[in-house]
């Protein structure tokens, strides 16, 4: 599902726009991504969770050429899915 087709179907099961729609979903992504940026977890319960992970330096090997660089420490984000989630799914 793409952001468009998550867009239609909020705007098809709500009384929102699709204007309205994207805002909204907009407005949820930047909460995220601002909640994640501070280092907060996002826990949606029932759906799962967003959880800043820290990845240190080290180093990499380049596939195509095996030579070894170094790769700088970054910050990333898991998601980890919720027993409700998890459960409907199987």
């Amino acid at each position: 599902m793409t952001k468009a087709e998550l867009v239609s179907a909020i705007a098809d099961k709500t009384s929102l726009s699709k204007t309205q729609s994207k805002d909204a979903v907009d407005a949820f992504i930047e909460a995220v991504v601002a909640a994640l940026k501070t280092g907060d977890e996002v826990r949606l319960v029932g759906f799962g969770s967003f959880v800043p992970v820290k990845r240190p330096a080290g180093l990499a090997r380049n596939p195509r050429t095996g030579e070894r660089v170094k790769r700088p420490a970054s910050t990333t984000a898991r998601f980890r899915v919720g027993d409700a989630l998890k459960s409907a799914l199987n």
